[in-house]
């Protein structure tokens, strides 16, 4: 029964209780029998009806898919900025394909209750999503642009390269460094070397001195002595010799050997000793000159210098037990090509390359060729004194002496003897 007008109830009935006004609000929302499906509106014109259904499938369906693209770009992307806020726009987009899919719906039906939810929703994320937009266009608009991240990228290239470039020459004079220091290690090693070596041989000279001038003292006294006698003088005699060439050649390497320099032509000297060296290297070693045209002269003792070529060629053959080749050049170092060559002072020099086909040196021996004594050669083949005389009369003549050399590939020493000046 309904409320009189004036709030009192008829005689003889009850009150009906009150239902709440939110109850009522929803039962009339959702009620739709006194309502027209939106179809009834376009007189069901099959052209205005199915254009509209069609268009807002369409637009529905890309509302649907522009959530499912963004959730995926969302889900891919960790580090993107603001990823709340794109799952804000998927949830306002959803909605608002939703609301078509209800225009479909509603020309049939006319639920208008759901589809006002619906677009009620839509209203609520609308507005959050655009309250939540406006304050992060200032720190999106802080964020750098592509061109910018491009800029900074190149940027950071450059600056990785420079030091990549700073750690290679950071590389480069570690290495120079460490070469130096073993370079001035192994000079200091064989200058301690030669000091001592010098000093034990001027002292064994002096002895030599002595035992060879009381042999020769007992031969002039003995001239009626028998063979046997005089054999072991002269065994004695030869022996003291001997020692006394061994104490030279540790002078030499000392370089305290008293030296005759000279004027010498290099290319005439090579020369001259070329039928002497084809001797020593035998028929199964091929020597080869290649002297170069107007060579500086330089100021050097020739016979040390004959006797530093029979070593370096003796050594080669040694080298070389199955044949080979020994080349012997000569060239013009100017000053500016001086400068290239580790531990060479700038000057013009006469360069005399030996340079073989033979075995090779190890890397570790090859520091140690130049040492008085030190030889690779089986015992009772070689002193060791060699190479240790070429060392000291090429230092002693203000030069230089290198040896490149590896397992396999031959053995090249180059003397630099300085440039006579005219």
């Amino acid at each position: 029964m309904r409320r009189p007008p004036d709030g009192t109830a008829s005689h003889g009935s009850s009150v009906a209780p009150e239902r709440p006004p939110m109850l009522d609000y929803l039962r009339n929302l959702f009620e739709s029998e006194s309502l027209s499906p939106h179809g009834i509106c376009l007189l069901w014109r099959p052209e205005l009806v199915w254009t509209h259904v069609v268009s807002d499938a369409l637009i529905g369906t890309a509302y649907f898919s522009i959530p499912l693209a963004l959730g995926y770009f969302v889900s891919r992307r960790r580090d993107l900025a603001f990823s709340w806020m794109f799952w804000c726009f998927a949830v306002f987009i959803l909605a608002c394909g939703t609301t078509h899919f209800f225009s479909i719906w509603t020309l049939w039906r006319p639920d208008y209750g759901s589809e006002a939810l619906v677009k009620a929703f839509t209203a609520v994320a609308s507005v959050v999503t655009a309250a939540a937009l406006w304050p992060l266009i200032p720190q999106a608009l802080a964020l750098p642009s592509p061109g910018q991240l491009q800029h900074l990228n190149e940027a950071l290239a450059a600056g990785i390269r420079e030091r990549d470039l700073a750690l290679e020459a950071l590389a480069r004079e570690t290495a120079e460094r460490e070469r130096t220091a073993a370079m001035l290690r192994q000079s200091q090693k064989m200058e301690a070397v030669g000091q001592l070596t010098g000093g034990v041989a001027h002292d064994f000279n002096n002895l030599l001195t002595v035992i060879v001038a009381n042999l020769e003292r007992l031969e002039r006294k003995l001239p009626d002595a028998s063979e046997d006698v005089k054999r072991t003088l002269g065994h004695a005699m030869t022996g003291a010799e001997r020692a006394a060439a061994l104490t030279q050649q540790l002078l030499s390497f000392a370089r305290k050997q008293p030296l005759e320099p000279s004027l010498v032509d290099v290319n005439e000297l090579v020369a001259g000793m070329a039928e002497l060296l084809r001797r020593t290297l035998g028929e199964q070693i091929a020597l080869e000159t290649s002297p170069a045209p107007d060579l500086w002269p330089t100021r050097i003792d020739a016979n040390q210098m004959e006797n530093a070529l029979v070593n370096l060629a003796v050594n080669a053959r040694d080298a070389m037990p199955a044949g080979g080749r020994l080349v012997l050049a000569t060239a013009n170092l100017p000053q500016a090509a001086a400068a290239l060559v580790p531990d060479l002072p700038a000057a013009d020099y006469v360069m005399v390359e030996v340079a073989d086909t033979g075995e090779g040196i190890p890397p570790e021996v090859i520091d140690r060729v130049f040492e008085p004594f030190f030889t690779t050669k089986p015992m009772g083949q070689g002193t060791g004194l060699g190479l240790s005389q070429v060392y000291g009369f090429v230092t002693q003549s203000n030069g230089r002496i290198l040896v490149e050399s590896a397992p396999g590939q031959g053995t090249t020493v180059r003397l630099y003897l300085p440039r006579a000046a005219p």
